[in-house]
């Protein structure tokens, strides 16, 4: 399961109707790519649609799309936002990390 803190939840909400999406049928996808100076990076966008492959879970009203690749290494994720002066934005809090890079982006298991 992906969980939302309630900073990230605000956040997304405010994002999603700035970039043209409903929160309450939109969807944030998440997921994990190669690179980054820890071996994987995350990323995060807005999808209209639900692809066949994706797993879906629902946190807070915010519906969360994951790919089977990203899956394995995001089980048991918080999105958080920090903002404010030296916040640092969407930030994964990631149970599975056991390598993280001083930004934050990157990581590996």
């Amino acid at each position: 399961m992906i969980k939302v803190s309630p900073e990230a939840e605000k956040k997304i909400i405010e994002l999603m109707k700035e970039d043209n999406f409903d929160h309450l049928k939109d969807f944030v996808r998440v997921g994990v790519e190669s690179g980054g100076c820890s071996g994987l990076s995350y990323k995060l966008t807005f999808d209209h649609q639900q692809k066949p492959e994706d797993k879906l879970f629902e946190d807070k009203g915010i519906k969360i799309l994951v790919d089977k690749k990203s899956f394995l290494y995001l089980i048991g994720t918080t999105l958080e936002y920090s903002g404010g002066l030296n916040g640092k934005g969407f930030v994964f809090n990631n149970p599975n990390a056991q390598r993280t890079c001083g930004c934050g982006e990157s990581f590996s298991v």
